[in-house]
């Protein structure tokens, strides 16, 4: 009888080794079903396996960006990831009926789950499908994978709400008319030493209602434009944070000191608009994380509700290429943009009032939008013009021509963000939509259109654009317009008489976006 048993062990554990020696592209279960992989994706995931089993992983974390951009995931084994990597994760739906403090925007217990598919109905879980091409090893944790996914329903069709999506559809209209989108990204936020992280039960909050937010101090006294004591001051965490961007494969450019207290600007090289949209998904959560460890805090809050800090900004360098991986936007003939170039920017300040809750979405992103300051309050270009909206860099013939749009907040979500820069701008094109002229003072031109000046402006003219109903769907629209006039009606309730002094930053806001974003 031992004997018996003791073969019987034997071949279970030679069939399991024989399942995990199996070549993921042999079994791909629900992803290969649904064809949810391409074939450079597939290759992909060999290797992933391959690193998994050669680096010893202990736990890969399967990531996802929700509504609001940031990170959600579980932790996995590297056996429950080897199947993962078929059949995809089982996750629940929810973040899609939650805002920005975790508040309950979409009864999910109705026949249309609140938000008008049977599908979401009573919170069911949806099917997250890692993307292998995005797989890393997080250098601040030991022996830790990381990988960020997209949402499906069972059936295999793309969850509507999911962002990634969203992106990843704008670009392929884009290259149906033979371009390619070309990214660079240039971030602003805040580091402070944490004093107090403010961990009692009083603290905790509630569902819609953020906990308290840590107490802390500046790292360094402000108003000393790219000072390099200031730098100086941190670089030990400055340096962290540029190996572990290195480590990641994030294409750090520079690290640059701000004008507030501790705020800070990391510029990153250029990229797809979609491999731009995970670098800075991840980034954000890793600084963020990695200044926990070291004991600070990092937000990327347009505005933090302490004394004389300075608005942050994400400034969008954009431009394209053709099938030969030329810059669309040069001018060969003497002119500032190629009328390719022209047009995809006439795009842009045709929608960009429509686009305002893509760029800036929250409360909070609008406390930016003043005459005389470094954000644009209209929809305006000029030639390197840090008043304008879209800023055009470059000149007649210069090869990295391009043009940044410097209305975005750093808390906005990427894909949305970037993705409604790309079908804007697709737009002008198709449309041959021109800018009209460029704009020496910005802020006093008063024919242009002025941008929401707030958030319940923003909504507004989103919930009323046809162009974005068309391009990201009715139900879409409807959908995030709800779930942020949920938040509002937060924010109006805390804040009945906020119109008096718009201005001003509010405990409510600070509460709401310092910790979470």
């Amino acid at each position: 009888m031992k004997r018996n048993k003791h073969k019987l062990g034997y071949h279970k554990r030679k069939l399991n080794e024989m399942n995990q020696q199996t070549p993921i592209v042999a079994d791909l279960g629900f992803i290969k079903t649904h064809g949810l992989w391409n074939e450079k994706q597939i290759a992909a995931a060999e290797e992933v396996m391959k690193q998994v089993e050669s680096l010893n992983l202990r736990t890969i974390r399967v990531a996802v960006s929700d509504p609001q951009g940031k990170v959600r995931g579980k932790t996995l084994m590297p056996k429950t990831f080897r199947s993962v990597m078929k059949n995809g994760l089982d996750f629940t739906s929810a973040q899609y009926n939650l805002d920005s403090a975790e508040g309950i925007a979409y009864n999910p217990f109705t026949s249309d789950g609140g938000v008008g598919f049977t599908e979401m109905a009573g919170f069911p879980d949806v099917i997250l499908v890692p993307d292998p091409e995005t797989f890393k090893v997080l250098p601040w944790c030991d022996r830790t994978g990381w990988i960020l996914g997209d949402m499906y329903f069972n059936d295999g069709r793309p969850m509507p709400f999911d962002a990634r999506h969203k992106l990843k559809a704008a670009e392929s209209a884009l290259k149906d008319e033979g371009y390619d989108f070309v990214a660079g990204l240039e971030v602003e936020f805040y580091v402070t030493r944490v004093i107090d992280q403010n961990l009692g039960a009083e603290h905790m909050g509630a569902m819609g209602v953020p906990p308290t937010p840590p107490t802390v101090e500046a790292v360094w006294r402000g108003f000393a434009y790219q000072a390099e004591e200031h730098h100086d001051a941190i670089a030990e965490l400055l340096d962290t944070l540029a190996d572990h961007c290195t480590a990641l494969g994030l294409p750090l450019r520079t690290m640059e000191d701000e004008m507030g207290p501790g705020q800070l600007e990391f510029t990153f090289d250029i990229q797809s608009g979609l491999e731009a949209a995970d670098t800075l998904t991840l980034f954000r959560s890793m600084v963020k994380q990695v200044c926990a460890r070291m004991g600070y805090h990092a937000t990327f809050m347009a505005l933090p509700g302490l004394p004389n800090f300075a608005a942050s900004g994400w400034h969008l360098h954009q431009s394209m290429t053709d099938a030969e991986g030329r810059n669309v936007f040069v001018n060969h003939e003497g002119g500032l943009l190629s009328d390719i170039g022209r047009h995809f920017v006439g795009g842009l300040l045709k929608h960009a009032v429509d686009a305002s809750v893509f760029t800036t979405p929250t409360v909070n992103g609008y406390k930016r939008r003043k005459p005389n300051s470094l954000a644009p309050d209209r929809s305006t270009w000029g030639y390197d013009n840090r008043a304008a909206m879209i800023r055009v860099q470059g000149a007649p013939g210069d090869p990295a021509t391009h043009v940044e749009n410097r209305v975005g907040e750093p808390a906005a979500n990427p894909y949305l963000y970037i993705g409604s820069q790309i079908a804007s701008g697709l737009d002008g094109i198709r449309n041959k939509i021109e800018p009209g002229e460029l704009e020496a003072e910005p802020y006093a031109a008063a024919h242009r259109p002025l941008l929401p000046k707030n958030l319940p402006e923003a909504v507004d003219a989103l919930e009323k654009s046809a162009f974005f109903r068309d391009t990201f769907g009715e139900g879409f629209v409807n959908w995030l317009v709800g779930m942020k006039r949920f938040e509002l009606s937060r924010f109006e309730a805390a804040v009945p008489n906020w119109s008096e002094t718009p201005e001003a930053v509010t405990a409510w806001e600070h509460r709401e976006y310092f910790t979470r974003y």
